[in-house]
């Protein structure tokens, strides 16, 4: 009892010996502050400024000093800043030519022995003792966006030019500023990065890239110059190869590029890598930059790239752990492989016929499983099977599901929306035990005065119309997580069920605002068929004719050369 008491106590004594601690060391990371800005203060306005930065001045970008036998880095910012009272340098009716009013300094210190979680920062405004004087100068306005064309808050700048150097990030509208700039042609070369996210960049014409897609930027006299950078999370991407029974072929080299380019002319992709599985057929890439058009290059492989699950080109999103599998067989000297998709939406479309048509050929495939989707349910409730595609299972009346185009909102009541509702399907038969893919809807961006996240979708799936109950989760597997529009793989643990069902939440924040949804739906693949695929070996080289049909699309019939291994999309449009 002693032992115990006594340690409780030690454990409390250490307890308030840290916090007093951390207290002084942050009253001294304050003061140190206090006296750099106090020094800045007392400048000429002019020699306030980062040392080779804009704007220019005296003071360094990283400073370290040393007290009471401690370590402490200083980082220290400038802006100029653009105030409204005498217009702006764009958005305003008065365009101000001489935007740099005053100027904003912050600094920021971390000790090396006892680095804080947050340092501390402090800021202050330095102004000139009359009006700021005309310049022939510009201004660089950086644009920093994600995948979803969101802004990216706290993205960092790194901006070079000649001797200058500017470090900085965004604010929370996802821009950073830079007013008063020295004007130059293709003179500043800019990189954006964020930790745990991809990097954008400029490049400058060099022997190896003559045509960059994204050269450094121009700076004109009293002009704004914007540009813009997309940058993500980074995700990871598992390859597997195997044969059409599923089993798996070791040892395989292949291509993998993205469709982002840094090079047009020759193309030169910002990912493009000759790569191999293992002895077991599979192949893991982490920090992978996010692309919706990964495409794995056929042309030199030793085998015949039969199909891939899911549907190439690859969607990689942000922040995702993708599974790619390639299904191969042996190779042949002339091979087609046909993808056939939706034209309004890109997703594969099952049971499609691919007819192919040549001398002494003729054969026909049908394409493998696909998706299945939801877009209107103007029919209302009661539904238990997903017969009647205007229908569903329930909700709880707090839904519109009368609009003119099929779509769903809140229910309005007097001048204001309904602050939340839901709605559960009814269940989609699939066939046959599957393995589940992606989740897409549409829109995906809705009114910002909704909230963050307006829209949220479980799923349940089962080997039963009729199971005991119908278990809704999220990505994760877990009854309090939702699918959002960044959240797209569906959870494996659903995979070999054969019936599917979703629940749909819509909420706002502002109930003078509502969510739109128009359209759900979900991908998925049966054993090792590839989805919305058809492929064709052993041919002759020569012109073929191809045609494709699916019950309720327009049939399509064209002309094509194979020539080696050839690969060619057709996509179907709804039968009016």
């Amino acid at each position: 009892m002693f032992l115990i008491f006594a340690v409780g106590i030690y454990g409390g004594l250490t307890l308030i010996f840290k916090i007093v601690y951390q207290s002084r060391l942050r009253i001294l990371e304050t003061a140190i502050l206090s006296e750099e800005l106090e020094t800045v203060r007392n400048f000429p306005f002019n020699s306030v400024g980062i040392i080779s930065g804009v704007p220019a001045g005296l003071l360094p970008r990283v400073k370290t000093i040393t007290r009471n036998g401690m370590t402490f880095d200083i980082i220290t910012t400038v802006r100029n800043i653009d105030d409204h009272f005498d217009g702006m340098a764009t958005g305003t009716t008065t365009h101000d030519t001489s935007p740099a009013d005053y100027k904003l300094v912050e600094m920021s210190i971390n000790s090396r022995e006892r680095p804080q979680v947050q340092p501390v920062i402090l800021s202050t405004m330095v102004a000139p003792k009359g009006l700021e004087g005309a310049s022939e100068n510009g201004a660089l306005f950086i644009q920093v966006f994600n995948a979803d064309g969101l802004p990216v808050a706290g993205a960092n700048a790194h901006i070079t030019r000649a001797t200058t150097t500017i470090d900085d990030t965004t604010g929370n509208d996802g821009w950073l500023r830079i007013v008063d700039t020295p004007t130059g042609t293709m003179a500043y070369n800019i990189t954006v990065s964020k930790n745990g996210y991809s990097t954008d960049y400029t490049l400058a014409p060099s022997a190896t890239n003559t045509s960059p897609a994204k050269l450094p930027s121009n700076v004109a006299s009293q002009m704004v110059t914007e540009i813009s950078f997309s940058i993500d999370w980074l995700a990871n991407l598992n390859i597997h190869t195997l044969n059409p029974d599923c089993s798996a072929k070791p040892s395989v080299s292949f291509n993998l590029h993205s469709s982002k380019k840094i090079g047009l002319d020759p193309v030169i992709y910002k990912y493009d890598q000759n790569l191999t599985t293992n002895g077991s057929g599979n192949l893991s890439l982490t920090n992978m930059e996010w692309d919706r058009q990964y495409a794995v290059s056929a042309s030199g492989m030793a085998y015949d790239l039969a199909g891939s699950i899911p549907f190439l080109p690859l969607n990689l999103a942000p922040d995702s752990n993708q599974e790619l599998t390639l299904i191969l067989r042996p190779k042949t000297t002339h091979s087609l492989l046909v993808g056939v998709a939706d034209a309004g939406t890109g997703l594969p479309l099952s049971a499609a016929t691919v007819r192919l048509i040549g001398t002494g050929y003729d054969e026909n495939v049908v394409t493998g499983v696909g998706y299945m989707r939801q877009t209107d349910w103007s029919g209302g409730s009661g539904q238990s099977d997903f017969i009647f595609t205007d229908r569903y299972f329930s909700d709880d009346g707090n839904l519109d599901i009368n609009s003119p185009v099929g779509d769903l909102k809140l229910k309005k009541v007097g001048q204001n929306y309904v602050a939340g509702g839901y709605l559960e399907s009814s269940t989609f038969d699939l066939g046959s035990a599957v393995d589940f893919h992606n989740i897409i809807w549409t829109p995906t961006i809705q009114p910002s005065e909704t909230g963050d996240s307006p829209i949220l979708v479980q799923l349940a799936a089962s080997n039963t119309t009729s199971p005991a109950s119908w278990d809704f989760v999220g990505p994760n597997g877990a009854a309090d997580a939702y699918y959002t529009v960044t959240s797209t793989l569906i959870y494996n643990g659903h995979d070999g069920q054969r019936y599917l069902r979703y629940r749909l939440y819509l909420s706002t924040a502002d109930t003078r605002y509502t969510p739109q949804f128009s359209e759900i739906a979900f991908t998925y693949t049966n054993g090792c068929i590839p989805p919305g695929q058809a492929f064709f070996n052993s041919l002759s080289a020569g012109t073929y004719t191809l045609e494709v049909s699916r019950s309720g699309y327009t049939p399509s019939s064209d002309t094509l050369d194979v020539a080696g291994a050839t690969e060619t999309t057709v996509n179907l449009s709804t039968t009016p």
